[in-house]
């Protein structure tokens, strides 16, 4: 079952109200769309935009009765701007980032997200885009998978286990979860930074967050909000630099409205696991 995460910390710093119109960037399963739909009848509308087509359907049967106050759009969230010209959305009084893999992805998608299963190396969240973890793992060099397990995934040992997946594809071609596991393993090291690293180089997510949150700014009215929930570092790092710099955010025309991240309390943890590492940070657009 796929929880929101932070939901009630989502709806405290979005703040929506009746008739009003929100952004989901990342819709998922709807969770936090349904939550924010609830407090926006009866003419409040939802843009949910999602990259993966299968989650645009998984959202349809979520939302169920309130689907007719959603547009879904499988997309981007990198072409923002696009996306809300095109939907002729607005005014646009909040927007949401859960930057957070969903559950489905990991357990029901069959495309190799998790470790702990043996599945294709695929990774993609849209089969529509060209590069896979498979490609990556076979075909890139030495110094470019060094470069992704280092810079992605901060692994220690980027050098060992880049050195290690090159030995093994002279043997055969690494085509499965189940074969990398075993790679990264004879490096000593768990697995665990190696596919969050493959995973995302092939969907190149921190620059599709860089190119969306000056967009999310943009498309905002004045005193619309924005909410981040991030679950690593890296993504985190990136909400907090457009928060506060100059020129990106929080030095003209955002007021932050979290001090410190936002994280889940110990019954939330103990119920989904899985958000232990969530991160929320919120600003309203002056």
């Amino acid at each position: 079952m796929h929880l929101p995460v932070l939901q009630k910390e989502v709806l405290w710093h979005l703040q929506p109200k009746p008739n009003e119109n929100f952004i989901d960037c990342t819709i998922g399963n709807g969770g936090h769309s349904s939550a924010i739909l609830e407090k926006t009848g009866p003419r409040g509308k939802i843009l949910g935009i999602d990259r993966d087509p299968k989650q645009i359907e998984n959202c349809k049967l979520k939302i169920g009765n309130l689907k007719t106050r959603a547009i879904l759009v499988c997309d981007n969230f990198a072409c923002l701007q696009e996306i809300v010209k095109k939907n002729r959305f607005k005014p646009v009084h909040g927007i949401l980032f859960d930057l957070g893999m969903s559950s489905w992805h990991l357990s029901e998608s069959g495309r190799g997200f998790s470790f702990q299963k043996k599945e294709p190396l695929d990774m993609r969240y849209n089969s529509a885009s060209q590069l896979t973890a498979e490609k990556i793992v076979n075909y890139w060099s030495k110094i470019e998978l060094e470069k992704i397990l280092k810079e992605y995934g901060q692994e220690k040992k980027a050098g060992k286990i880049a050195q290690k997946i090159i030995e093994a594809r002279q043997v055969k071609p690494i085509k499965t979860t189940a074969q990398l596991r075993q790679i990264v393993s004879q490096a000593r090291t768990a697995p665990q930074r190696t596919f969050q690293a493959l995973r995302i180089a092939v969907n190149d997510e921190l620059n599709n967050i860089k190119k969306a949150l000056p967009q999310a700014q943009d498309v905002l009215k004045p005193g619309g909000r924005l909410v981040v929930i991030s679950f690593h570092s890296l993504e985190d790092r990136i909400v907090k630099d457009f928060f506060k710099q100059p020129g990106h955010g929080g030095g003209d025309g955002l007021k932050i409205l979290t001090k410190k991240p936002v994280t889940p309390d110990l019954k939330e943890i103990r119920v989904n696991p899985r958000a232990r590492s969530a991160k929320l940070r919120a600003c309203q657009k002056v």
